[in-house]
Order: structure tokens, then sequence, then C-alpha cells
């Protein structure tokens, strides 16, 4: 039984006697010169009951549970250092139309009983736009002047105790995408991420979601992802965070990791390009594994020579085809004749693609 059934319940029986209460007093306004076609108080009570109880039937969630849902919805998608500004530069701007309000409440009337209530809402308002505005700035300060900053700069000199403390105090959320690639496994071994690693519910709830697919291929992704999400937890240098926190009226998996790393202030592990936009534009830090792999990958300058082997033909006439071990293609000119054999090659040129970096050669004899 859902709350807002509850609510309405409560809604239809509150309405109802309401009604009944407002019929009988109908009804004895009416009943004072009764005619022939009047209707008897009782008859009023219970047909004016009636509408009372439709009346709160429908209306009540409108009053109660829609309104407050829409409240929740609008905090979940403001952060808390946005909250926490407002409701610190609301607390100010009262202090200051509580200061105020006596001067002003001697001058003569109406402006002594106007102005006071008038310099209320003005330096609330005045408080809360300044707080948001400066948020930043603020938030600097508290943390230039908090105790424990000095606490902290003493652990510096301790690599470990330092990099633990990182560990903790960040997180990054992961994508379902990031999760079945696989490579986040290797690349968190090698302590290249500084941070703990944030799963949350509605994630794994997907990841199964796709693991139990009709599909053989989704099914075969999902669990691998769920074999790569084990391989991570069982590392004990890999800190791994399961969360059951959700973003309540939004069923979009990246808009919910969208809201909440602007929430939590942390970045999104992902491959996902569509994902990794999105975030940009709202502001939020993307850690891309994909362009990780590709600034890693060697760097080679024209008339630099390589040993490739040519394992399929080229789109153009006489083009040979080989892949460096990190995945890089070798376009080869004239390489179709060295098809299964590895040869030397001059690099002639590198381009840099969207999909990665792409390599022209030709062989050096």
């Amino acid at each position: 039984m859902s709350s807002e059934f509850i609510v309405r319940l409560i809604g239809m029986i509150l309405f109802s006697i309401l009604g009944v209460y407002s019929g009988v007093y109908l009804g004895q306004l009416a009943n004072v010169e009764p005619t022939a076609n009047t209707i008897s108080v009782e008859q009023y009570g219970v047909i004016i009951g009636m509408v009372g109880a439709l009346i709160g039937l429908i209306l009540t969630p409108f009053l109660t549970t829609r309104p407050i849902r829409a409240l929740r919805q609008l905090l979940s998608r403001i952060s808390a250092q946005n909250l926490f500004a407002a409701l610190a530069g609301l607390v100010v701007g009262l202090i200051i139309a509580v200061l105020a309000a006596f001067p002003l409440s001697l001058l003569p009337k109406p402006l002594g009983s106007i102005l006071p209530f008038v310099g209320v809402l003005v330096f609330g308002y005045m408080g809360v736009a300044v707080f948001m505005m400066r948020q930043h700035d603020l938030f600097s300060m508290f943390q230039a002047i908090n105790p424990r900053a000095g606490a902290s700069a003493s652990t510096e000199s301790n690599g470990t105790a330092a990099a633990g403390g990182l560990s903790e105090t960040r997180s990054i959320l992961l994508d379902t995408s990031v999760i079945i690639d696989g490579r986040i496994a290797d690349i968190a071994r090698t302590g290249f991420i500084p941070g703990a690693l944030l799963i949350p519910r509605f994630v794994l709830t997907e990841l199964q979601y796709i693991a139990d697919s009709p599909d053989s291929l989704r099914r075969q992704r999902g669990r691998r992802g769920m074999e790569v999400l084990s391989t991570l937890q069982k590392e004990p240098s890999i800190p791994v965070r399961l969360s059951d926190i959700d973003v309540e009226g939004v069923r979009e998996v990246d808009d919910k990791l969208v809201i909440l790393a602007r929430q939590m202030r942390c970045p999104i592990l992902t491959n996902d390009y569509n994902l990794n936009r999105i975030a940009e534009l709202q502001g939020v830090t993307v850690l891309n594994v994909n362009e990780l792999a590709n600034a890693v990958k060697s760097v080679l300058l024209p008339g630099e020579i390589l040993n490739i082997r040519v394992i399929q033909e080229g789109k153009e006439s006489g083009q040979g085809v080989g892949y460096m071990d990190d995945g890089t293609m070798v376009v080869i000119e004239n390489g179709r004749e060295y098809m299964d054999q590895e040869i030397e090659v001059i690099v002639t040129k590198v381009l840099q693609t969207a999909a990665g970096r792409m390599i022209f050669a030709r062989p050096e004899f």
C-alpha cells in the first residue's frame, strides 16, 4: 500500500467530515423558512459530505505528497555546497534584518510597521545571493583556517599516510561501461587512480540487467563486468565501496551519475562518449579510459624505423595493414606484397583521429 493511497484515504475522511459539518450548517440555514421542495438538514449533510470525500480523494495528493516529492527532487539536484551556502546566507541575512528591525521600527507610521518586514525580505534575499555567488571563495577561506589542514600537512612527509588519506577522502564514480570494459582493474593496480572507487547500487542493477539479457553478446559482457567487479573487490590495494545512494525522480543511469557527481563533487570514470560529453557540459570532471589509452601509446615521429607484421590488405591499392603491440594501426604503402611477413618500415606520417592514432609508413628497402 503506497503512501499516496494512504494520504488519499486520510484526505477523503477529513474532507468528508468537513463536508458533513458544512452541509449541516447550510441545511440549518436553508430550513429556517422551509418550503415543500426544501431538503432536510440530514440530506444536506450527506450530499455535501460525499462531495467533500470526492474532493479529498482527488485533491489531497496535490496538496501534500506531490509538493513534497517535487521539493525533494529539487533538493536532490542541488549540491551540498550550494545548499549549505544558501542556508548560511539566509541565516546571516536574517540576523542583519533583526539588528536593523529595531531602528526601523522607531520610524513614524506606516514606515515603522512596514520597513522591518521589508528588511527581512531584502536582507534575507541579499544574504542568499551573496553567499551563493561567493561560495567558492568562502569555502576556500574555511579550508584555509581549518585546523585539520595543519594536521594533513604534517602527514605529507609520510607518503603512505598521505596516499591513504587521499584514497579515503576522494571518491571516483564508476560507470557501467568502464566496468564491462575490464581495463579498470589493470589501471587500478598500477596506483594511478588516487581515490576510492565508488559504485552506486543503480550501476550494479544495470550491470545485473545486462548479465541477465536474452542476447548472448550482452549477457557475456554483463558477466565479464561482474567478474571485473569481483576482481576489484579482492584486490587489497584497491579501495572499492558499494553504496545504496540514489537519485530520486531520475530513471536514466547516466543522468543519475551526473547528478550524483555534482552533489558529491567527484569525477566519473567512464569510456562512454555520450556520458563524457553530457558530464563535461554540466561541469563534472570525467576520467576517460579511452583517452588514457591513447595518451600512453608510444610516440613515433616521421623517419623512425620499426618492425611490423603485415596481416591484411589496406583500402587503397597496394596497401598493407599491421598493428603495433598497443593496437595502433600502421598503414604500409606498397605493403600488400609482404603479406604475412614481418618487415622494417619507415614512418612517414602520424595521424591523430577520434578513434585513436594511425601511422602511415613505407618499407625501408
